[in-house]
Order: C-alpha cells, then structure tokens, then sequence
C-alpha cells in the first residue's frame, strides 16, 4: 500500500458506506446518499456550544493569559503539530491540560522501550475497541509519519506477531480488566521470537489504558471529527438511512432511564440545590459519627449491585463497526460485563488496599518504563484535586465529596473497594441520570448521547460536566492499569 491509499482511511470514499449520527454517535448502514457539511456542529465538541471552549472565547481568555498558555502548550507537547479538538476542549481546566499533554508525549515521543510506529499501531488497537474512529484516524497518520508499515493498516492480520499476541490483554482491558491474571503475563513474556520484554509489556499496558480511557473522554465530551482539508467547500459526500431514532423530536422519545430522577418533576434549580444540602447533611454525619467497617462492606456490596440497575443502553439496537476500525480488533462481540453479575459467582472483590497505585503500582511502572509513574501520578492527582471552589452558580464550595464519589463509583464498576470510604455517599450524591451517564461513558462509551449529556447536573456549567469527563477518564485508566500491574506483581512473584 502506499502513503496515499493508507492516508485515505477515513475518507469519503470509505466512509461512503456509513454515517455517525451526529447526537447518539452511532454508525448508521447506507441507504441513500447525501452532502452534508463536517462537522455535522460547529466547534470541537457536539454537546458544548463552541463559544464555551476556551480557545473560542478570546476576549475572557486574553485577560487571563489562558488562550496563550493553550497554544504554548501544543507548541511544547502536541504529536500531531496542530490544536485538535480534545485539546480544545480539554483547554477548559488548562492545569490538567499540561500534566495530560505532558504524560502523552511522553509515551508517544520520548525514550521507552517501544519504537515509535509500535507505540501509535497500539493506540489504533486500543481505540478500535470502542470504535473510535477519531482517535484511530489521528493515530493512522501519526503511525505513517513516524515511519510505520503502511501494509500493517490493512489490518491485524498484515502485523508482526507480537504485536498481534496483545489483542487479549488489549480485550480484557477494554472491557474486562479483572479477569487479566499472570498466565496472561507469562504467555506474552515467554522465551521465544515473538516474546515481549517487561519493560516493553509495561509501555504498551500504559499505552493500551490511557487509549481506552481517551476514547471513554471523546465519547463523554461530544468530541467532532476534525474538518476534513480535502473536501470541498467544507462539504463531503456521504451516506444516510432513512432515519436514526435520534432525528425523531426528543420530546417523543423517552427512555425511563434518562428521566427518572431522583427528584421526580423537580427543576435544575432544586436539583442543584437539593445536592448542595445532601452534601452539608453528609459531612455533618462524617463528623458525628463514623459508620463502621463492616458497615462499609455492606454498602458497597449493595452500590456494586445496584450499579446493576443502571441501565446504559439508550439504544439497545446492534451497533455496526465500519470497515476502517473493525480491521483493528478481535473478537468485536466481547465487550463490558457487569463486575457482579446477577446468578453467576461473585469474583473476589480488588481490595484497593491490598494492591494500591502509591503503594504497588506507581513503583512498579517507574521501576520498568523510566518516569512514566511520576507523570501518571502527577496526572491522576491533579484531576482528582482539581477544584475552583464552586458549584454551578455557587462559590466557596467544597468539592471534595464529590470527586471523590465519581472517581470511586467508577472503581466500584471495576469492583475496586476502598475500604475507607462510605459508598452510602455515592447513592446520596450521585442521581440515577448522573449513574447512566458515567457508566456509559466508562464502560460502553460509543453509545453515549447527547441527551445522556444534558440529562444530568442541569444547572452546571459546561466545564464542570468536562471535569466530571476528565475524573471518569482518569478513574478508568488507573482501574486498568490496578489489575494488568497487580497481575504483573504476581508474575514476578
């Protein structure tokens, strides 16, 4: 194949055969043929409006010396050269920005066990799992720019042996991480030609969770395509079926789980503040009196359960993988399965104490892969203590709570137990829309929607619900890289 063919992935004539809805994001088989401008909305994101992203509002940027900080920041740390949409909109908490820019460079850029086409092959792999084709499209580009095989874009079967033994751990990350145990190690680390150095096994796990949990992150966000510089007129040709569920009037679709709120009828407005009292009620409860550890247990056992009933499937229909992703990955069935699941046996719940990032894994990582753990480190605490203070329409307001409370409901879908935390704080903070929206986008983000979206924390800002994004991102990722390390100490050990 040469540069040219393998440059067009993703371009009209492929995409021909398909279109994303641009609101529930789900590819739609053709039946007829249309132009449409792309992006189907303007600005990086199609569930913020783009005079929100920072990069789009010169006049409160210019005052605060953000807008340029954005730009020396992708002059710095930017792969690709250029402002892409996730940067955009990614720019809304600038702090988290430089740790996020400055962790991805690292390990698509500076020195590490993998050459440089292996490190963007893998993020195709990874991303391909959720069908995001934004950030496979990204990284074709980048794997032919720094050198890549352009026969290996045909798809799995054209790659190095190696590079194929990692679709199961790539699988089990994806979708089931608790299930990764030292065989799986031992089979990829196995004398022989195809065998994989621990140092480099660590380097693509890193690669292999922070993919995953970007495509978790353009998904929640509303992330647009990047405009296409080959088409004309900002126009492309491609194709629709009669009709998605999303073009119907949203007024005449109603799904019980978006709209059953734990406040029946009640505004925004109430909703907001009915949160803000629940969070005074609580920490006034901590104060007076502790609950104890097995009653701890207990509410977690029954969080885990009932993170069952939140059901995530807005559109229940099949989802179609076009052509240009599904090439990328094996067995595109396996998917998320419930940590609990109903009938079956409980498997041994992660005892976050037993095997913790500051503990075990951020030396472990560090020890194989040289500074990836202080950078991971950097970057998960500074989402998790990233605060302005405010709440919606509220300032001076402690937040902690509720960071905390995302961050641990995702771990608890992962089946991840702090034994220090009260998840009867999960129940009181996060209402029934917020659950749909988080397990989504952590567990099956391709069918997140612009409606799950604005379903919840009506009343808050824009850049809030994109904090909210960046804590479920983070959780996920360090949920992944807890099991596929633990599983890594085990073979060591």
């Amino acid at each position: 194949m040469n540069r040219g063919s393998a440059g067009s992935i993703g371009s009209a004539a492929s995409a021909s055969e398909y279109r994303v809805c641009s609101n529930c994001r789900k590819v739609l088989r053709q039946e007829k043929r249309i132009r449409v401008s792309q992006p189907l909305t303007r600005g990086p994101s199609a569930f913020i409006p783009e005079k929100e992203i920072v990069y789009f509002a010169p006049k409160v940027m210019q005052a605060s010396g953000l807008n340029e900080r954005t730009n020396l920041l992708v002059e710095e740390y930017s792969t690709s050269g250029r402002l892409d949409n996730i940067t955009q909109v990614m720019s809304l908490h600038t702090q988290y920005l430089e740790s996020f820019l400055r962790s991805q460079f690292y390990m698509l850029r500076m020195d590490g066990p993998l050459p440089l086409p292996y490190r963007h092959y893998i993020a195709i792999m990874a991303a391909a799992r959720h069908q995001c084709s934004y950030l496979v499209n990204m990284h074709v580009d980048e794997f032919l720019k720094t050198g890549g095989i352009a026969e290996w874009l045909n798809g799995l079967e054209y790659i190095p042996q190696r590079l194929k033994n990692l679709n199961e751990i790539n699988k089990l990350l994806a979708h089931q991480p608790w299930l990764i145990t030292k065989e799986h190690i031992q089979k990829l680390v196995k004398t022989g030609e195809n065998n994989w150095s621990l140092p480099e096994l660590v380097h693509a796990v890193v690669l292999l969770a922070h993919y995953h949990a970007l495509a978790s992150f353009v998904f929640g966000s509303g992330i647009n395509p990047e405009r296409d510089p080959d088409t004309s007129n900002g126009f492309r040709l491609i194709a629709v079926n009669k009709f998605c569920v999303c073009d119907l009037a949203n007024d005449n679709i109603e799904n019980a789980s978006l709209t059953s709120s734990n406040f029946g009828i009640a505004d925004s407005l109430s909703e907001l503040e009915a949160l803000m009292e629940r969070m005074k009620r609580l920490q006034e409860e901590k104060e007076e009196e502790e609950a104890s550890q097995e009653e701890m247990a207990t509410r977690f056992e029954k969080e885990k359960k009932e993170s069952l009933l939140v059901v995530t499937g807005a559109f229940d229909d099949e989802m179609v993988s076009t052509s240009d992703v599904s090439r990328y990955i094996e067995d595109p069935g396996f998917g998320y399965k419930d940590f609990a699941r109903r009938g079956e046996e409980h498997l041994p719940t992660f005892r976050a104490q037993d095997y913790t990032w500051e503990n075990h894994g951020f030396s472990l990582v560090n020890r194989l892969y040289s500074d990836i753990g202080h950078l991971l480190d950097e970057k998960f605490r500074m989402v998790y203590n990233l605060t302005y203070n405010t709440m919606a329409t509220h300032e001076d307001v402690d937040t902690t709570m509720l960071r905390r409370a995302l961050f641990n409901y995702v771990h608890c879908m992962f089946g991840i137990r702090y034994d220090d935390y009260d998840y009867g704080e999960v129940n009181q903070l996060l209402e029934r829309s917020l659950k749909v929206y988080i397990k989504t986008v952590t567990c099956y983000p391709e069918r997140t929607t612009k409606r799950m979206y604005d379903s919840y924390w009506r009343q808050f800002k824009h850049s809030e619900k994109v904090h909210v994004n960046l804590l479920l991102m983070e959780a996920r990722m360090q949920a992944e890289l807890l099991y596929a390390l633990r599983a890594i100490t085990r073979h060591l050990t």
